[in-house]
């Protein structure tokens, strides 16, 4: 029933952004010293979410029910350092923080959403 609840599903697809964006930026953090290495990370969340949404309206041909693929990590610009590579570790300590509050806000989103479910449902907490 909560897959069909606009806030629950949006909610959802911030917390799975901000899990794919945790894992790239711990791979930017664990190839930091690699000659060459490039950093990568993910588009914007409502950009993401918009072409999703997008993809999902019916197309000719579409097997019934098939969602967007889900974004192509990106590669982030950025000064080369002399081994090659653009990894920044400041840079990434920053896109850890970031990812934390966008799953914090993922988190509140489905919280507040389940309290309202609730409430119209005449349930209290």
């Amino acid at each position: 029933m909560t897959h069909e609840i606009e806030t629950m599903r949006m909610a959802q697809a911030m917390a799975s952004h901000a899990a794919r964006r945790q894992v790239l930026v711990s791979d930017n953090i664990a190839r930091a010293d690699i000659p060459g290495a490039r950093a990568r990370d993910l588009p914007a969340f409502a950009d993401s979410y918009r072409l999703a949404r997008i993809g999902e309206r019916p197309t000719p041909g579409a097997a019934p029910g098939s969602a967007a693929p889900p974004p192509r990590p990106v590669e982030r610009g950025g000064p080369l350092s002399p081994s090659g590579g653009n990894v920044s570790l400041e840079r990434e300590m920053f896109a850890l923080a970031d990812v934390k509050s966008q799953h914090d806000m993922a988190l509140t989103v489905w919280k507040k959403s389940l309290d309202l479910l609730r409430l119209s449902l005449g349930r209290n907490r």
